[in-house]
């Protein structure tokens, strides 16, 4: 398969998300990293990001709640080069009503190959990264040869 190079800039786009089990785990990671977090774009789903932007004072692009779409617009930002890596805390223990929409999320953050934390010792490592603030170019698989292949009808 063919690689396409997509180049992420010095200061990157990071989603936050957070199961309702994990919020506080987030924030507190959030809290002990905002000199960190201050110079990146953060986006977040709708209680997380309301979370970080009045505990942590972090400007924050909100959208929507996970189970109301927040998710899916995660990942669709993902699939357009708005996003450049995931930090997403998830509660293995407990059943989430939009587990579909989760499991989603983490395909696209895979099938676009960004970086993906979902717990906070995986987090650490990736802020405290080399690459964190420098230009990195991320390999993504070409996929015009699947956009453009021939579907036939019976």
């Amino acid at each position: 398969m063919e690689y396409k190079k997509i180049l992420m800039q010095p200061d990157k786009k990071i989603a936050l998300v957070a199961h309702d089990n994990k919020k506080q785990d987030l924030l507190e990671w959030a809290k002990y990293n905002r000199n960190l977090l201050a110079h990146h774009k953060i986006f977040a789903t709708g209680t997380t990001g309301s979370i970080l932007e009045r505990e942590v004072g972090l400007k924050i692009q909100r959208l929507q709640s996970g189970p109301l779409g927040g998710d899916q617009q995660i990942g669709a930002k993902i699939s357009e080069n708005e996003i450049d890596f995931l930090i997403f805390f998830w509660d293995p223990l407990e059943p989430q009503p939009h587990d579909p929409d989760v499991k989603a999320l983490l395909r696209m953050a895979v099938v676009w190959n960004i970086p993906i934390a979902c717990n906070r010792a995986t987090a650490d490592f990736m802020i405290s990264s080399p690459l964190m603030d420098g230009e990195y170019d991320r390999l993504v698989p070409n996929y015009d040869e699947y956009r453009s292949r021939r579907i036939t009808l019976e």
